[in-house]
C-alpha cells in the first residue's frame, strides 16, 4: 500500500511520519449511493486518532450523513466522492486536529473536558499544550466520544452501577474499604453472636472538604455571582457550538440581526464585535452580502465612507469577501433601488475602487461576465453594461501603467564601473562613434602640418 506524509506541506522523501494514501470505494445506487473509506482504521492508526473523527469530518465539510460499522471496520460516507478530495479534506483535518501549532509534529493526544466544553491538545514532541479551536462542528462529535473512550463497547448505566457497587461473589474476598458505619455495625453484630456486651455504636466523623463546591450551602451574594459568572459561560459555549450545528443560511439570518442590533455602535469600536460573531459563525466571507443589504441604501456613496473601516475588516487582501460585496451591490441596485442606483454604477464602483475595498484585479474580473447569481441574468446585464466606461477606464489606466513601468526602466539603464583608477560610481555607457560623425582623434590624424 502507497504511503504518503502525514504533514503534505513537507515534500521530503524520507520524513518519518507516514500513512497509508486515502482509498474510497463507491457503492450503490441513487438515493442509496454511498463512498465507503476502505483503509481508515490505518489511517487512523497512523494519526493515533480513532477512526471516527475523520470520518465525521468528511461528513461535516461535505455535508453528508455518515454511517461508522465497527463490527466490518466499514466508515461510510453518504453520497459519491472522489478520493482526491477526501484527500484534500484529510489534510484540512490533520492541520486542525492532528499537527502541533508550534512544531507542526503530528506526535499530539487530544484531550476533551464535557464539563467545561473544551478541548486540549499536548505535543508529546515539543510540549505545547493549548486548547483546540472550538470552531467547527468536529468538536462537538469529539466531546461526546472523547479520545480515550471505545465507541464499539460504551458502557451501559447497568455496567456502571455494578463497577461502583463491588459486591463478594462465590466467595470472593469483601473489598477491605468499607465504610466505618458498616464496620461499626459488623463489630456490633460479632458482639451480639458472641453474648458480649454491645457497646455503643461508635460517632463516625466525617471529614468534609472546606473547598467543596457545595452550591446549596453558600448563599452569599460573592458566591451567588461566581455561580452565575459560571453558568454563563457554560451557556454560552453550549450556545456557540449549538449555533454551528445550524445551516449557512440559518447562521446568515443571526448574523443579519446582529448586525441591525449593532448599526448604531459602529462609530463607538462596535465593528470589531460584527468580525468576531462573523467568524465565531463561520461566514466571514458571505458576510459583505449582509452588511452591504442592511447598511447601504440610496445614500450609498456617503455611506460607504462612512463604513469604509467595517467593510476593509472583511475585504482587505480577501478577493473571496470582495466578490460576495461586489453581488451584494448587484441585489442593492437591481433589486431595491433600482431607479434611483442603475445610473451611478460607474460611480459606485469607482468608490470601491478608491477606498480600496475591492481591489482592480477583483473590479476587471467582475467586468468579464454577466453572472446571475446574484440577480436576474438580463438585471446584470444592464449593471454591466452601465459599469462599462469605468472598466474601461480601468483597463487603460492600467495599460497606461505598464508603459510607463517600461519606459522607467528604460531611462534607468546605467552600467555601474568598479576600477582601482578611477573613482567607483555610475557612469553612463559611452556610444559608439558612427563613420557619419568621426571621433575628435580621426580629426587630428586628418590635419596637415602646413596649414599651422
Amino acid at each position: 500500500m502507497a504511503t504518503i506524509n502525514i504533514n503534505s506541506e513537507v515534500t521530503d522523501q524520507f520524513y518519518r511520519y507516514k500513512m497509508p494514501r486515502l482509498i474510497a470505494k463507491v457503492e450503490g445506487k441513487g438515493n442509496g449511493i454511498k463512498t465507503v473509506i476502505v483503509n481508515m482504521p490505518e489511517i487512523a492508526k497512523a494519526l493515533s486518532r480513532p477512526p471516527t473523527y475523520p470520518t465525521k469530518y468528511f461528513g461535516c465539510e461535505l455535508g453528508a450523513q455518515t454511517m461508522f460499522d465497527f463490527k466490518n471496520e466499514r466508515f461510510i460516507v453518504n453520497g459519491s466522492h472522489d478520493p482526491s478530495k477526501l484527500q484534500s479534506l484529510l489534510d484540512g483535518f490533520i492541520k486542525r486536529f492532528v499537527l502541533c501549532p508550534e512544531c507542526s509534529n503530528p506526535e499530539t493526544q487530544l484531550t476533551a473536558f464535557p464539563k467545561k466544553q473544551t478541548i486540549s491538545q499536548r505535543c508529546i514532541a515539543c510540549g505545547y499544550t493549548g486548547m483546540v479551536d472550538m470552531r467547527h462542528k468536529l468538536t462537538t462529535f469529539i466531546l461526546k466520544n472523547p479520545p480515550d473512550q471505545d465507541p464499539a463497547a460504551t458502557p451501559t448505566k447497568q455496567t456502571k452501577k455494578d463497577k461502583k457497587n463491588k459486591k463478594a461473589v462465590n466467595g470472593e474476598k469483601k473489598d477491605d474499604r468499607a465504610s466505618p458505619e458498616a464496620n461499626a455495625q459488623e463489630q456490633m453484630a460479632q458482639q451480639r453472636a458472641s453474648g458480649g456486651v454491645v457497646d455503643a455504636p461508635p460517632v463516625v466523623e466525617t471529614n468534609k472538604d472546606e473547598n467543596d463546591d457545595d452550591w446549596g450551602e453558600d448563599f452569599s451574594e460573592e458566591a451567588v455571582r461566581e455561580r452565575m459568572q459560571e453558568l454563563s459561560v457554560a451557556a454560552k459555549q453550549m450556545a456557540f457550538t449549538d449555533d454551528l450545528e445550524k445551516t449557512q443560511e440559518e447562521r446568515l439570518n443571526m448574523f443579519y440581526k446582529f448586525v441591525e442590533l449593532k448599526r448604531e455602535t459602529f462609530s463607538t469600536g462596535g465593528d470589531k464585535e460584527v468580525v468576531a460573531e462573523a467568524e465565531r459563525l463561520e461566514i466571514k466571507d458571505k458576510a459583505p452580502l449582509i452588511l452591504v443589504e442592511v447598511l447601504l441604501n440610496v445614500k450609498i456613496l456617503q455611506q460607504l465612507k462612512q463604513y469604509r473601516n467595517l467593510f476593509l475588516r472583511f475585504c482587505h487582501e480577501n478577493h473571496k469577501a470582495q466578490k460576495y460585496m461586489l453581488g451584494g451591490i448587484e441585489q442593492l441596485v437591481g433589486n431595491v433601488h433600482k431607479e434611483e442606483l442603475l445610473p451611478k454604477v460607474p460611480h459606485i464602483l469607482k468608490a470601491l475602487y478608491d477606498l480600496d475595498i475591492i481591489d482592480e484585479e477583483v473590479l476587471l474580473d467582475w467586468g468579464k461576465k454577466v453572472s446571475k447569481k446574484y440577480v436576474d441574468k438580463k438585471i446584470s446585464a444592464e449593471i454591466h453594461e452601465k459599469a462599462t466606461p469605468f472598466i474601461n477606464w480601468l483597463k487603460e489606466a492600467e495599460e497606461d501603467d505598464s508603459e510607463e513601468e517600461e519606459e522607467e526602466e528604460e531611462e534607468d539603464h546605467v552600467e555601474v564601473v568598479y576600477s582601482n583608477f578611477e573613482k567607483v560610481g555610475q557612469q553612463e555607457v559611452p556610444k559608439p562613434a558612427t563613420k557619419e560623425a568621426p571621433s575628435e582623434e580621426d580629426d587630428d590624424d586628418d590635419l596637415d602640418i602646413d596649414d599651422i
